[in-house]
């Protein structure tokens, strides 16, 4: 039986909510599961917000771009590591992305690097429009610093926290509750999902507002179809929202999992050469999927060797994110940093994490990659060469 990376996982509570749906006749895009879907997880973040369903996370950040005032020409600073439709919705609005490197103490984008450049960037009178930081793999970037360094500057700041629903980050703040605006995902390989959808996140009442009114064509009050500026087909379909329901129920559950996976690896794998996410003091990470790093000079190993022995046992892996500044299609654009994303992205796994896992899945997953390493090891100390 294949083990997957991360796989949707049903409670059973889903069905319920959607039976209401259908027997009520809320099967259009808009309906009361939609509504309670959105009040049940601004509850869950624990903040003075605005939740709006809508159809994905890159919808979600393109309505956050757009709200920011972001248009052509206009720069917006990004990490670098993260998933395409976290940066994609800056091409929508014809905008610039210059890239940031991470911090090695988090794994999630470097503050250092952005206050730097943001110094310089203020005496050149040169600001970004908007700063997008990603959360990655399911831990929190540093947000009361980066709310400190966007406030300073006047600059909005749209957190992606498309990986890190029920994690916590600073201050003991809920992720996804930070910045002018937050984007949530629920794809089908999140730690909860609504089969496919996402949420934009606002503590600006307007912006929650202008989203609701973008998100569904931009009709004008009136009779008829009347429009008066351009609008997209963004709204989470009030079935899908039903689902979602039932997920929220299970997500504390699904949190623990998920981190008790990770301990699991981290216990059974550690060893010179194979290093695991860092979470920094204060934050509390959902461990969506576990990442690490598998250094080949001290393994005798590479990340390659592992990722494909284990996709010959039916058993998903994948790299790390490619940062996006070595993208074909961002060639050239601005970066800055040391290469950290580089080298994680050089060395980096991820390993199946699904809270549907069992433990004999998740014991053989940790006894093929043991069996590996250790043979790689004995095979580098045989070879001469090793000795040099």
């Amino acid at each position: 039986m294949r083990i997957y990376l991360s796989r949707p996982h049903m409670s059973g509570n889903e069905i319920t909510h959607v039976e209401e749906a259908f027997v009520s006749n809320f099967v259009a895009p808009l309906g009361p599961q939609l509504d309670a879907f959105e009040a049940v997880v601004r509850d869950y973040l624990r903040a003075d917000v605005h939740c709006v369903g809508l159809s994905s996370g890159s919808a979600a950040l393109h309505l956050a771009l757009r709200l920011a005032g972001v248009s052509q020409g206009d720069e917006v600073w990004i990490s670098s590591m993260t998933f395409a439709g976290g940066i994609f919705p800056v091409n929508y609005l014809e905008a610039i992305p210059r890239f940031f490197d991470l911090d090695p103490n988090s794994w999630t984008v470097s503050t250092e690097f952005l206050a730097e450049q943001l110094a310089r960037a203020s005496k050149k009178n040169r600001l970004p429009k908007a700063i997008v930081p990603t959360d990655l793999y399911g831990q929190s970037v540093a947000i009361d610093d980066l709310e400190s360094l966007a406030s300073h500057y006047g600059v909005s700041l749209v957190v992606d926290s498309a990986e890190s629903l029920g994690a916590k980050c600073q201050g003991n703040r809920m992720a996804g509750s930070g910045g002018d605006a937050a984007i949530l995902s629920f794809n089908g390989n999140k730690i909860i999902t609504t089969s496919g959808g996402g949420m934009l996140v606002t503590r600006h009442k307007d912006w929650a507002d202008k989203a609701r009114f973008l998100a569904t064509q931009a009709r004008d009050p009136a009779p008829h179809y009347e429009h008066s500026t351009f609008g997209y087909n963004y709204r989470l379909s009030n079935i899908c929202a039903a689902i979602g329901l039932g997920q929220m129920q299970v997500l504390e559950a699904r949190v623990e999992r998920r981190r008790a996976i990770f301990d699991r690896y981290k216990s059974a794998l550690s060893r010179p050469g194979v290093v695991f996410m860092p979470e920094p003091a204060g934050q509390y990470s959902s461990h969506w999927l576990t990442a690490l790093t598998i250094d080949p000079k001290l393994t005798g190993t590479s990340r390659e060797e592992v990722r494909l022995m284990l996709l010959e046992n039916q058993i998903e892996a994948r790299p790390l994110w490619k940062p996006m500044h070595l993208q074909p299609l961002y060639r050239g654009a601005p970066y800055h940093g040391n290469g950290v994303d580089e080298a994680l992205f050089e060395n980096g796994l991820c390993l199946p994490s699904g809270s549907d896992m069992n433990d004999d899945q998740q014991a053989e997953v940790i006894e093929r990659i043991l069996d590996l390493l250790d043979s790689s090891s004995q095979g580098k100390a045989l070879d001469p060469n090793s000795l040099v």
